[in-house]
């Protein structure tokens, strides 16, 4: 209130201002530690959903690499198409349990 004396000191009065500049100081810092902490949780969910894509992505060309072979030499017995569809179904079923596996887990 303009007018009145106060009867706090100087020095009082500083440590006043001191203790409320304190505070202050301290909620900024309880928030900036939120903030930070939720920007942690985010990078670690993000990396978790990159790594979940890249094993996935991994499981696609070790399939798409196990059914390119090299072409039979000119010796060699050609493999038969219905021996390749059958090689590329077992691939197949084996990529659906890997990828169906892992999304219950995920579940």
């Amino acid at each position: 209130m303009p007018g009145k004396t106060s009867d706090l000191s100087p020095l009082e009065s500083q440590k006043q201002l001191l203790v409320a500049e304190s505070e202050l100081n301290r909620a900024g810092l309880a928030e900036e530690w939120q903030a930070m902490a939720h920007g942690v949780r985010d990078f670690a969910h993000r990396a978790k959903n990159i790594a979940a894509w890249a094993s996935s992505a991994v499981l696609v060309v070790a399939g798409v690499t196990a059914l390119r072979r090299a072409p039979p030499r000119s010796g060699a017995a050609k493999t038969s198409l219905f021996q390749r569809i059958l090689d590329g179904a077992r691939v197949a079923s084996t990529l659906w349990f890997m990828f169906r596996a892992r999304g219950e887990k995920h579940e």
